[in-house]
């Protein structure tokens, strides 16, 4: 018997106030790695009314106007002048509250990388661990980013919002918003677009059509033609006739960002991964230097996941790694592939052991971690901070390069060749 189910995933733009956070704190990261490929970097920031504070711990040989920064970003976002909206780039206070690594993390972890490829080298042993951790990868063969439906879709609207606003397109929107899209599957494949909800902060000029129904009518007739329909020409799943929009559906959102609610770093972790689709371990990931697992491991974790789907392996794959703290390799490492594995998941585990060198030292190396932000011209953190750290084929991120997958196919023909 078929089975429908509904799934659904949310997203925010990039004026969100934790999306905000974010942002500045991987900005950070990238104006320290940029100079010091060495530094170790541990950047929170909080934002709410007319103030920010950037907090962590920062080891670096180098200097960084953080203040200056800050309101680079926030203006970027599009908080100033006539949008600002009551949170301004050039007016809001900038406070900084940061402290050095602890010697005690710093000595589990720091020696100085050379480029290796073996994954019995020795040399990578060295690096231990920034923390303990558990690490989720995750893909599928929903979508041609490898990702669900439904955070693809999400995300991709939230990311449409900033640029019909940013290009003139919609002038009246301003930064803050949220998306949110329901799936319908039948047998986990997903079928049709069953709901789209989106609530977008607008200047409040528009209010000339006096009552809200007017004003509703207006600015959902505008997100489905410039917003709506041109996201879901590139999907393979379409909005059908009985979709249902839910557009403002709380009436008129002026007020909005850091203005109407506090912002913090690491608090849509779910919203950069994978719409909660597959499991998270916790750990967040902006503000952080690739020494944390965190981090450069849940990079890793998709890269391996992409790979064995792509390799036609499994159609979903699901990847956990444990980390301990001071510790190179892995503690575990566990695949899954909820029955859709052309082998055991035992033995996809293992060949996961044998393809990729999960050892923190090594992930950094092959993808370049620390030294991104200086080759892709000192701003690449904070490009995966808003949208998603996953898929975005505008970013040519190196940990969704499909590199390994003719390998892993290789060994899926051999290993079909002796059962």
């Amino acid at each position: 018997m078929s089975k429908t189910t509904l799934f659904t995933s949310e997203s925010v733009t990039e004026g969100h106030p934790d999306k905000i956070c974010d942002q500045i704190s991987d900005a950070i990261v990238d104006a320290i790695l940029a100079e010091d490929p060495e530094a170790r970097v541990a950047a929170e920031t909080v934002a709410t009314t007319g103030v920010v504070l950037v907090t962590g711990e920062i080891s670096t040989k180098t200097y960084v106007d953080i203040p200056a920064l800050v309101r680079r970003v926030v203006s970027d976002i599009g908080y100033s002048g006539h949008q600002a909206g009551g949170f301004d780039a050039s007016t809001c206070a900038v406070f900084t509250a940061i402290d050095e690594q602890s010697p005690e993390i710093a000595t589990g972890v720091s020696v100085a990388l050379e480029h290796r490829n073996s994954l019995s080298d020795p040399a990578f042993d060295a690096i231990g661990a920034g923390d303990q951790g558990i690490i989720f990868g995750y893909a599928s063969n929903e979508t041609s980013d490898y990702l669900p439906l439904a955070i693809v879709a999400a995300n991709r609207i939230a990311k449409r919002l900033a640029y019909v606003r940013k290009a003139g397109i919609l002038p009246y929107l301003r930064p803050d918003g949220k998306t949110q899209v329901t799936i319908e599957y039948k047998d986990n494949q997903p079928v049709r677009v069953h709901s789209i909800v989106i609530s977008a902060q607008h200047d409040p000029q528009i209010a000339e059509i006096s009552d809200n129904v007017g004003l509703q009518e207006r600015i959902a007739r505008d997100l489905r033609v410039q917003v709506i329909e041109p996201v879901f020409t590139e999907l393979a799943v379409k909005p059908d006739d009985d979709t249902k929009f839910y557009i403002n559906p709380s009436g008129r959102f002026v007020s909005g960002g850091p203005q109407s609610d506090s912002g913090l770093t690491g608090r849509k972790i779910i919203v950069d991964t994978y719409g909660g689709y597959a499991r998270h371990g916790g750990g967040a990931f902006s503000g952080k230097d690739p020494t944390k697992v965190d981090r450069s491991a849940a990079y890793a974790a998709r890269h391996a996941a992409k790979n064995i789907v792509a390799a036609g392996i499994a159609e979903r794959c699901e990847i956990q790694i444990a980390y301990a703290i001071g510790v190179a390799r892995p503690i575990s490492i566990n695949v899954t592939t909820f029955g859709t594995g052309k082998l055991s998941d035992e033995e996809i585990t293992e060949l996961v052991e044998k393809t990729f060198d999960l050892r923190p030292a090594a992930i950094i190396d092959r993808f370049q971690l620390r030294y991104l932000p200086k080759l892709r011209g000192g701003r690449f953190y904070r490009d995966v901070a808003a949208y998603g750290h996953f898929g975005r084929p505008d970013l040519e991120l190196p940990w969704e390069e499909l590199n390994y997958a003719n390998q892993l196919k290789e060994a899926l023909l051999k290993s079909s060749s002796r059962s």
